[in-house]
């Protein structure tokens, strides 16, 4: 067998086979959702090392890059294992609702919001992050039902108070997760912050935990944040861009004038996401900035390009 080729000690670099930890790193998928996909799914077949340590090769690489690209199209885990077996995938208008998990997690979880409980709150959006990675996670679950409760609120459906029970919640998990990351991130450093009069940080967050799951050095600095404050901490941490977050609620001023002069006072890209890119966009035209859409994947791809051009 092949793990009874080598000890722990002298893995890698004449086996060809690498660690979890670089697997993750080369694909942007965690190593508990890695292993879940090995254990329940069936996903991975990794090496075992004689005291039981999985390693890779890079053809696992190009199988978990074919997942990840399968579950942003649309298909549920489960249907991905189904996909591959047969080695023939679908195209993506095929995937129904029965495929979809969707809108189960969502159900769940509002469910669980409307009791206030945190047990099962927890326990479904474990189960989300184990089985799916933390961008499409983010993507297809937390963004919209972030959107349902704010819909949910304005209908008279829902609660203030629901609101911000959810939002303190994924607000602790995400700082959790963001500075108990397992890997020492080499990459570039993102300086990443909401715009002033921005109080709404989970967006940020959300950002922040994506771009160190693909090994950016984030230093976040959260909520209202003056952008007079940012070039010390981009010379001094030595970051290699700024990424800014606002609502549709950030006051004019602060794209109109703040922004042009951080822009002036900065020689690093400087990127702005959330709403305040579709309420502004006339305003945010006429600067240097870089606007990022929604989606946290292509935004970062985004983030990457520019930087890579530079």
């Amino acid at each position: 067998m092949a793990s009874e080729l080598f000890s722990d000690s002298s893995i890698l670099p004449d086996t060809g086979l690498v660690p979890i930890r670089t697997i993750s790193s080369l694909t942007g998928v965690n190593p508990v959702t890695l292993r879940a996909w090995e254990r329940r799914y069936g996903l991975i077949r990794p090496v075992r090392t004689p005291k039981g340590h999985r390693l890779y090769t890079m053809a696992d690489v190009g199988l978990i890059n074919q997942v990840v690209s399968l579950l942003e199209g649309g298909m549920s885990i489960g249907q991905v294992g189904r996909v591959l077996a047969a080695d023939s995938p679908k195209p993506h208008h095929t995937v129904g609702e029965a495929f979809d998990p969707w809108s189960a997690y969502q159900r769940r979880l509002i469910e669980a919001i409307e009791r206030f409980d945190e047990i099962t709150l927890n326990a479904v959006y474990s189960e989300a992050l184990s089985l799916y990675p933390i961008d499409i996670v983010t993507s297809r679950l937390i963004v919209p039902l972030l959107q349902v409760l704010g819909q949910r609120w304005e209908r008279a459906q829902g609660s203030v108070a629901e609101e911000h029970f959810f939002s303190v919640f994924l607000r602790n998990k995400l700082g959790a997760r963001f500075h108990h990351h397992s890997r020492d991130p080499t990459g570039p450093g993102l300086l990443a912050a909401c715009l002033p009069g921005e109080q709404h940080e989970v967006g940020i967050l959300l950002f922040a935990l994506a771009a160190a799951d693909r090994n950016y050095r984030s230093i976040l600095l959260g909520a209202n944040t003056p952008l007079a404050e940012l070039p010390p901490v981009v010379e001094r941490a030595a970051c290699q861009g700024i990424v800014l977050s606002g609502s549709a609620e950030v006051p004019e001023p602060v794209i109109q004038e703040e922004l042009p002069r951080l822009l002036h006072q900065v020689e690093v890209p400087v990127f702005v996401g959330g709403q305040v890119t579709a309420r502004q966009a006339v305003a945010l035209a006429s600067t240097r900035a870089i606007t990022l859409g929604d989606d946290f994947t292509l935004a970062l791809r985004k983030v990457d390009s520019v930087l890579r051009s530079r």
